[in-house]
């Protein structure tokens, strides 16, 4: 299925959003998303399933001083 991860669109065979946030490298208890321009809360994430032609957004805590 293709999905749009940041802007940019790819290929994927996740078939939830945890699965795709592991598949892209990102750690998951650092890290917020925006499905569809919705927030999509930490607790729904490994039973939200992604469709073909989801717009994902994932947003990374920066933490600084």
């Amino acid at each position: 299925m293709q999905v749009c991860v940041n802007g940019e669109t790819c290929a994927t065979r996740a078939v939830y959003v945890a699965d795709l946030i592991r598949d892209q490298g990102a750690d998951p208890a650092r890290v917020a998303v925006i499905l569809n321009d919705a927030v999509l809360p930490a607790a729904v994430r490994a039973t939200t399933r992604l469709a073909d032609g989801d717009r994902i957004e994932l947003l990374a805590f920066a933490g600084g001083g």
